[in-house]
Parts: structure tokens; C-alpha cells; sequence
């Protein structure tokens, strides 16, 4: 296998030593961890083939923003990253394309005015990076129990915190 066609973190397959993956490349070798042991083969001669599919993007016939639009959208839905649309979905109907107004106690000052779904949006990513941050704490094999319950109280106080903004919501079970 030629070298260029080699990159860090690729998992390759050795006639040998089985199924590794790529930790270096040099103009003609290639260190390659192979069940926690690193060693040092030769790229082109010692047999080294890909260990997972391969693409090949040329003489696609798909245009190229369809392409990175589809990967782009699969990326997003495996991270579990939300799009601004689908947390107005647990929007309670009566808020739909209102205003959220702040007025400043100085009246020389300009007022701000929000769309109610995107300061929506706000509310719904922090109340779901809080529920991952508590995950992972939990499941954490770092933090004694003791830590855990110390970090556990402040996610608490947080909720706690947030239950203002239960009247927004549609379900009572996507609240705070």
C-alpha cells in the first residue's frame, strides 16, 4: 500500500499482525498500533491493506453540494446536535413567532427585541447540554461518589434555575 494513500487514525489490516491502526507515517514506513503494541512496517512492502471500506470520489456523478449537504446533515443527526426547528416543535403554540421585548430601566437606552423561537432554541440547548453534562457525570469513572453529588447539586440548582421558563413548553415532560 502506497503511503499517500495511508492517513492517522486509519484502520489497516497486516498479513501478521492483523487489524491496527495508523499512529504515524513517514516517507516509507508506517507506525501502526496492533492490540496496544506499536510497531514500525513498511509501507508498500509488508502487505498493509485498508481495514474498512475505501471511497473514491472522483467521476461522481452527484453534485457536489448535494454530496456535502447529505454528510453535513448525517454528521449533525450522529452528533445528536439539534437544529433550531425541531426544539420550536416543543414550543407551546401560544408563544409561535412572538417576541421576547427587554426594556432597559434607562430610557435612553434601545430596547432588544428576540424572536421567541430562537431565545426558544437557547433554553432547549442548555436544558440538553445539561442533561449530557449530567451523564456524564454520572457515568464518570474519574469522580468519587462524593464528587459526583457535588456536581450533581450545582445541575440541580441549574434546573432549578430554569424551571422559569416551563411556561414555554407544549409537554409538560420536555419541562425543567
Amino acid at each position: 500500500m502506497k503511503t499517500a494513500a495511508l492517513s492517522i487514525g486509519m484502520s489497516v489490516r497486516h498479513p501478521s499482525y492483523g487489524i491496527g491502526t495508523v499512529k504515524a507515517i513517514t516517507e516509507h514506513s508506517v507506525d501502526v498500533a496492533f492490540n496496544d503494541m506499536k510497531r514500525t512496517v513498511h509501507a508498500e512492502t509488508s502487505g498493509l491493506e485498508p481495514a474498512e471500506a475505501q471511497a473514491e470520489v472522483s467521476g461522481l456523478t452527484l453534485p457536489l453540494q448535494t454530496l456535502l449537504r447529505q454528510v453535513v446533515d448525517a454528521t449533525i443527526d450522529r452528533l445528536g446536535i439539534e437544529k433550531p426547528d425541531s426544539s420550536v416543535q416543543e414550543l407551546a403554540p401560544r408563544w409561535r413567532a412572538g417576541k421576547l421585548v427587554l426594556h432597559p430601566a434607562d430610557p435612553a437606552l434601545a430596547t432588544k427585541e428576540m424572536e421567541i423561537e430562537l431565545f426558544f432554541h437557547k433554553i432547549v440547548m442548555m436544558r440538553n447540554n445539561l442533561r449530557v453534562l449530567e451523564q456524564k457525570i454520572n457515568g464518570s469513572e474519574n469522580l468519587s461518589t462524593a464528587d459526583k453529588f457535588d456536581w450533581q447539586q450545582y445541575i440541580t440548582r441549574c434546573y432549578g434555575s430554569m424551571t422559569t421558563f416551563n411556561l414555554l413548553f407544549k409537554e409538560k415532560e420536555s419541562q425543567f
